[in-house]
């Protein structure tokens, strides 16, 4: 199983910021390219008041910051230019879903993703959207936060495929009353049911539980994914959750156990949270740079 596209996450909201400009990112494409990656994913758009371009709408209403660089229109010219998928990850506020005022953040999405489309939807790499509140179990108004938003995307760019990155409420994330497998499965059973047509990919993070729980949790999004007709994408984290700092590039044995579960459960795709800080030639991590060796090496191995 190998990695075929990242996510982009250059709000860093919860890991350092790189501080790159355009010649660091044309090069750290060129190393995903080298890599064997085909698609790119913004995380987010926005979070909060920090956001990738500058959106009008936002700065209006969420008093956000202008950014000094349209990060959007940069990763878009790069994708052209290395023939990459780019999904566009919608805007974050930190605030309405959190407080349950879904409605509010439906809206704020919907007029972020109209203008977003009518600016960059030119682009030939500009094929999708992701729908980028995560969640883990049923939440009040979040399955109809997905399945409005996907529809209205769909509507708004031609139907072009939407994807969400939920986590799994295991050991890692809740040590004291981590969620089984069966009550994984019974909610999102519910969940994929009343947003089926609405979103088209399901990428779980493969971080939040132990190493040996992970191959039957992927089986069951696998089942899940398919029963509802997505695709079930795997998003094998490269950031190490066991450590006491957050966050490091990860141990290349664990990657390693995440992508062989994945391979054994025969999803249908591996992305990654995510290259640029935590796997690339580039990264401000020197551990990075051996991880990109390590699995150069596990690459090479599996395509002679």
């Amino acid at each position: 199983m190998l990695i075929t596209g990242t996510f982009l996450d250059e709000i860093s909201h919860d890991i350092p910021h790189q501080n790159w400009g355009e010649k660091e990112w044309d090069r750290d494409f060129a190393a995903m390219k080298s890599a064997g990656i085909d698609t790119v994913i913004l995380i987010r758009c926005g979070h909060k008041r920090f956001i990738t371009f500058p959106s009008k709408y936002l700065m209006d209403n969420e008093a956000c910051f202008c950014p000094p660089l349209d990060l959007v229109e940069l990763f878009l010219t790069l994708a052209d230019k290395y023939d990459m998928t780019f999904y566009f990850g919608l805007y974050d506020s930190g605030k309405y879903w959190h407080r349950k005022e879904c409605e509010k953040e439906l809206t704020i999405s919907k007029f972020v993703a109209e203008e977003a489309w009518k600016k960059y939807g030119h682009h030939k790499s500009f094929k999708g959207w992701y729908l980028n509140c995560e969640i883990t179990r049923l939440q009040v108004g979040m399955t109809g936060l997905y399945r409005d938003l996907g529809n209205f995307v769909k509507d708004l760019s031609g139907n072009l495929p939407t994807m969400i990155s939920p986590f799994i409420c295991g050991v890692k994330c809740m040590p004291d009353n981590p969620v089984s497998t069966a009550e994984h499965e019974h909610d999102w059973d519910i969940i994929l049911s009343e947003i089926k047509g609405a979103v088209d990919i399901l990428a779980f993070q493969d971080g939040h539980c132990d190493y040996d729980e992970l191959p039957e949790y992927l089986e069951i999004n696998r089942d899940l994914a398919r029963r509802y007709g997505m695709q079930s994408w795997t998003n094998c984290e490269t950031f190490d959750r066991d450590m006491p700092i957050k966050f490091l590039p990860i141990k290349w044995e664990k990657m390693r156990l995440k992508l062989e579960a994945a391979r054994k459960a025969q999803l249908d795709k591996a992305i990654t949270f995510e290259f640029s800080h935590f796997m690339s030639p580039n990264s401000m991590y020197q551990s990075a740079h051996g991880l990109f060796d390590r699995y150069m090496e596990y690459r090479q191995e599996l395509l002679s």
